[in-house]
């Protein structure tokens, strides 16, 4: 039986959409690094710069991590796999997100759909 390891975000600025989306999300951040782990990214020429090909973001165990890599071109259509997240105050949560960098694609009857800074979709529900 599978079980999600990663969910993958192509973008421009890994490390932006890292921040980004560890700041949306409660409970998680960016990972941390030991020395060793720099050393074995610096020998692979990763250097902690917004250059770098990729940037994990983490919580507790049993929550999935998200990896934002650095591809060469754009997003040129709608995702077709998206995150949904919940909001004790949805209206709060929606003005909170667009001083991140989030912007409102539309409003639902259930929830709406916003897009992070390099325009990947996802939805804030109304509970």
């Amino acid at each position: 039986m599978a079980t999600i390891r990663d969910i993958v975000f192509d973008c421009a600025h890994p490390a932006s959409l890292a921040r980004f989306w560890a700041a949306v999300l409660d409970g998680y951040d960016i990972a941390p690094y030991d020395d060793a782990e720099l050393e074995r990214l610096h020998q692979l020429g990763i250097t902690g710069t917004e250059d770098d090909p990729g940037v994990l973001v983490v919580a507790g165990p049993g929550r999935p991590r998200l990896y934002f890599q650095r591809v060469p071109e754009s997003k040129t259509v709608k995702n077709r796999v998206h995150i949904d997240v919940d909001a004790a105050d949805h209206a709060a949560e929606l003005e909170r997100l667009r001083g991140l960098g989030a912007r409102v694609l539309g409003d639902f009857p259930e929830w709406t759909t916003m897009a992070d800074p390099e325009g990947n979709e996802f939805c804030v529900m109304k509970v």
